[in-house]
């Protein structure tokens, strides 16, 4: 049986061994340790070497790391250093604007005992945005793509929020289309802001994403609350595979409603996804 994708995705600076532990156990089903934009240029190789250590070993949930930009010189080494060890999940690529930077990571990031690590490839431009559904369908290693939208806002020059809506579902059905599973929704910068949190998931929510990434942990029972079915929706699901489990095809409900394969299917995901915690 397939492992249910994470809700909550912890970003931890790569160069900060003691927040990265701390991390580890603050509640998240993820953490993304990051090598990237976290990182100040002059700490990148100590931020590389403490990831590597720390991974060395298993970890006791999902631990994926945020390589360095595709075309600059920093990240081979780090996929060297970080692909083949035991305690990495993932890779998650940014700035990614090609199917073929994906296949050349691919290619590149093989552990010694075979198959390539889950890789992740983050949109974060016109260009990439535009190459969505190549990079989603690049090679099979690839297990997700997500948007990067601090870069993205400065791509496009947008000022508000309803700006990205486009961007968000191109990237949803970019993903949906692939075979993928739905792609969490990027960090919401403001961790005072647990009210604008909120009403930017029930958003992100309601354009089909699956969960979000956080930059504190504060922020992470927000995400959860924001993305797990509430009693109303877990009610309406029984009540419709209920009905499914003895009548096939399209069925009216009691109260109206019209029921048919799509309806069901979707009522299952609902009590999937409620029996997640």
């Amino acid at each position: 049986m397939t492992a249910p994708s994470p809700l909550t995705w912890l970003y931890v600076p790569g160069d900060r061994p003691d927040v990265v532990a701390k991390a580890l156990q603050a509640g998240a089903d993820a953490v993304i340790i990051d090598l990237e934009d976290a990182v100040a240029p002059d700490r990148k190789e100590y931020a590389r070497a403490a990831t590597a250590e720390l991974l060395s070993a298993p970890q006791p949930l999902p631990v994926h790391v945020r390589v360095n930009a595709l075309d600059g010189p920093l990240a081979d080494a780090d996929l060297r250093a970080v692909a083949p060890l035991p305690g990495v999940a993932g890779l998650r690529l940014p700035k990614v604007t090609s199917r073929a930077e994906v296949i050349r990571v691919a290619e590149r990031a093989v552990p010694a005992d075979g198959g390539a690590p889950a890789l992740h490839a983050l949109v974060e431009s016109a260009l990439g945005l535009e190459h969505a559904f190549a990079i989603a369908t690049a090679h099979p290693a690839l297990h997700g793509v997500s948007l990067g939208e601090a870069d993205l806002r400065a791509d496009l020059g947008v000022r508000d929020d309803a700006g990205l809506d486009w961007a968000r579902s191109r990237v949803v059905v970019a993903a949906r289309a692939a075979g993928l599973a739905p792609p969490a929704q990027s960090v919401h910068p403001d961790i005072r802001d647990l009210d604008g949190l909120a009403a930017s998931c029930a958003r992100g929510r309601a354009l089909g994403f699956l969960g979000r990434a956080a930059i504190h942990p504060r922020q992470l029972p927000v995400i959860e609350r924001a993305y797990l079915p509430t009693a109303a929706e877990i009610e309406r699901a029984e009540e419709i595979t209920k009905a499914a489990a003895t009548d096939e095809g399209a069925l009216a409900l009691p109260d109206g409603r019209f029921v048919d394969k799509a309806v069901v299917e979707g009522a299952r995901r609902v009590l999937a996804l409620a029996r997640r915690k």
